[in-house]
């Protein structure tokens, strides 16, 4: 391996040499592909694709453990679907129950704070939440050849996206750290928010039970739009 190749980690084959290729002819400044750097962009989906995803997204483990913190202060939540569910490890039966019944956990869960205290929360979990199979924490659990692929994107003037399905305000509590993103090139699904303004004059954003954006399929393209 040559001193500073790039994508060092990556096997020399097909999919490295046409990731090289691409770049090298949209940065050829008079070449045929050339792309001025501030329409340079590259997206990343999140789970599966820049970090462990099994067996299941980062974000569920958070908002399972959310779900016991809210039971262990509203006791009527463990004998109500979803939230049953989850507290017995019943994963078949919550996932039959529907993308309501999902929605309905993270409402709970999410909602009702600021999203500055959404930002702590979510920050405080992911210091010292653990993956069950790797026993690391879940933000060290990112595929080194993608964080190689974002660092040489953005050597060639790429700007570098995230675009999931999982919540906006909870990747961005990790994703300048971890992948070099800064929160406003985030993209994800959301609750709606209110605009609060208390007597003393101070401005918050309360996250409400609400969904804003499922980020999914059709909703990408139009999101990053």
């Amino acid at each position: 391996m040559v001193d500073n190749e790039p994508l060092p980690s990556w096997i020399d084959g097909a999919p490295k040499s046409a990731i090289l290729s691409f770049v090298r002819r949209v940065t050829t400044q008079g070449g045929a592909d050339f792309v001025p750097p501030p329409e340079r962009i590259a997206t990343f989906d999140h789970d599966g694709t820049l970090c462990c995803e099994q067996p299941l997204q980062m974000q569920f483990f958070f908002l399972f453990d959310r779900v016991k913190e809210c039971a262990g202060k509203d006791p009527a939540l463990r004998q109500r679907q979803p939230f049953k569910a989850v507290l017995e490890h019943d994963y078949s039966t919550l996932f039959g129950l529907g993308r309501q019944a999902l929605l309905e956990l993270v409402f709970v869960t999410h909602a009702g704070m600021t999203d500055e205290a959404f930002d702590q929360l979510a920050r405080e979990w992911l210091a010292a939440a653990m993956h069950p199979k790797y026993g690391r924490l879940y933000k060290e659990c990112i595929y080194r050849p993608q964080l190689e692929l974002l660092a040489y994107l953005r050597e060639n003037d790429f700007k570098t996206y995230i675009v999931t399905g999982s919540g906006i305000d909870f990747i961005r509590a990790f994703a300048d750290e971890v992948y070099g993103i800064p929160r406003e090139q985030v993209i994800g699904s959301s609750a709606k928010l209110r605009y609060d303004v208390t007597d003393s004059g101070a401005v918050s954003l309360m996250k409400l039970p609400e969904l804003n954006s499922f980020d999914d399929r059709e909703a990408k393209p139009l999101n990053i739009g």
